[in-house]
């Protein structure tokens, strides 16, 4: 079996092999390139089957590393961070939420979009610890933006009807 170097891209290892591509999710903690096996045959993958693969091997990770006890909205943020789902994370608050990051606030939903499209979305986030509290839950994260490096952090959600209405993440 005939070994070659694939590229990461967007969380999807594109290999170009005998005109055709073949592809594999990766993990998206792993090198930047990752060796993968041939095939013999090859498969066209379009990028929309390069994007859904992405997205079904983030869920999967960031359900795996989230505790079981996770409340539901919290889970929501975490996996709509895993799978770069604007929209999603966008929707695991109330309207009038208020995110305080690091002691600046960022009020309802408007804003929680810019912030979450310049700030968020495309970092990597895992959950270290929960702490489930009445009205609420606390967890002990690392966040990665731009998916490298990263920090430790703790995020406080009081959550109501579902959603979050209320975010303060801090270092830790």
């Amino acid at each position: 079996m005939r070994r070659r170097t694939a590229l990461l891209l967007g969380g999807a290892a594109v290999l170009v092999v005998a005109g055709g591509v073949s592809m594999a999710a990766v993990d998206r903690q792993g090198p930047a390139s990752q060796t993968l096996a041939t095939t013999a045959a090859p498969t066209q993958v379009t990028t929309a089957q390069a994007q859904a693969a992405t997205t079904a091997q983030a869920q999967a990770a960031t359900t795996a590393q989230a505790p079981a006890d996770l409340d539901p909205a919290a889970r929501r943020y975490v996996d709509a961070v895993a799978a770069e789902d604007l929209d999603a994370l966008v929707a695991s608050f109330t309207p009038d939420a208020v995110i305080v990051d690091v002691g600046r606030e960022i009020r309802g939903h408007d804003a929680i979009r810019h912030w979450a499209d310049t700030e968020v979305i495309g970092g990597r986030l895992t959950v270290l610890g929960n702490t489930p509290r009445r009205g609420g839950t606390t967890m002990l994260v690392t966040f990665a933006p731009g998916g490298t490096g990263g920090f430790r952090a703790s995020y406080s959600f009081d959550i109501s009807g579902g959603l979050i209405t209320r975010a303060t993440l801090q270092y830790a």
